[in-house]
């Protein structure tokens, strides 16, 4: 019998015991799966995104189902930095997950306030940085894709908190490899590839968007094959660990991605049919590597060949 192979990652300082979380905004801020998933089961739990202050979101329709993949414009509800703290973050002292709380801003200076405000609580365990949703008017795309801007943010977080930092990177750029390497240099622990891409639908009998927004982000299995080449041209160019994301549906997508180059994944989309997705992937993954006889994951990370 294959000897079990060690699982554990690490992204800076924080220590997963496997390399699967969730994505940011398809997991609710934990309470929400508490009675569907053993939380404690995954890497880390990243929940959604929270700026300083609390925010509506955009006007409904905010979802769409499209061929292979969902468009959503939820436009960043949430309560505000404080409001989280209060009302969920008692919630993680009963489990022991790694707790990964997104952020997000309209401002540089908004940024830092979100971070100042979640550097506090030591139940945070790590931060990732929004700057590139692309279904907010406000911030997001103009921050993720404008190298300069780009660079101001990730130095101002990093200036207000010592706790990892994972900057997730937006997907239409005309070359990640610059936007990684900004994050790096900047002090970033890790990077997260991809968030959602900029995509719309449109209704033939009315002639109007489906989504209330116009436009949204296009996220789940269409996505996979863009997400795998942003993670392994990335890994390229950066030292920092990379956690890929994008269309992970089963452990032979987090696979691919782990060979690519990414230390960890996220499971995202998956979870609004099949909750018990990210469970079935840790599982997946440790099975292929006891049966190839591989002794760790982190073994496997960057070893596409060719």
């Amino acid at each position: 019998m294959n000897k079990q192979p060690d699982m554990r990652v690490k992204i800076g300082s924080l220590e997963m015991k496997n390399p699967v979380t969730v994505a940011s905004g398809t997991f609710g801020y934990g309470p929400e799966y508490a009675d569907l998933v053993d939380l404690d089961r995954l890497g880390a739990i990243t929940v959604k995104g929270i700026s300083a202050e609390p925010h509506i979101g955009n006007n409904t329709p905010r979802t769409f189902e499209t061929a292979s993949g969902m468009l959503n414009a939820i436009g960043l509800p949430g309560p505000g930095a404080a409001g989280f703290c209060e009302k969920y973050l008692p919630f993680f002292e009963n489990y022991k997950v790694p707790l990964i709380v997104n952020i997000w801003g309209k401002t540089v200076e908004d940024y830092g306030r979100v971070t100042e405000l979640l550097d506090a609580p030591a139940r945070v365990d790590a931060l990732e940085v929004n700057v590139s949703c692309p279904n907010v008017k406000e911030g997001g795309a103009l921050y993720g894709t404008d190298v300069d801007l780009f660079r101001s943010v990730v130095d101002e977080v990093r200036s207000k908190t010592d706790k990892p930092i994972i900057i997730k990177l937006a997907p239409n750029v005309a070359d990640i490899k610059r936007f990684a390497l900004a994050a790096e240099e900047c002090g970033a622990d890790a990077v997260s590839i991809m968030n959602s891409y900029p995509a719309m639908a449109i209704n033939i009998e009315t002639r109007k968007p489906e989504l209330a927004n116009r436009t949204g982000g296009l996220s789940g299995p269409a996505i996979k094959p863009i997400a795998i080449k942003l993670v392994w041209e990335a890994a390229q160019v950066v030292n920092i660990p990379i956690i890929g994301m994008g269309g992970i549906y089963s452990s032979e997508d987090a696979l691919e991605f782990i060979i690519a180059g990414a230390t960890a994944v996220a499971v995202g989309t998956a979870n609004f049919t099949d909750p018990s997705t990210a469970l079935r992937v840790i599982d997946g993954i440790e099975s292929w590597l006891a049966a190839k006889g591989i002794a760790a994951v982190d073994d496997l990370v960057g070893t596409v060949r060719g």
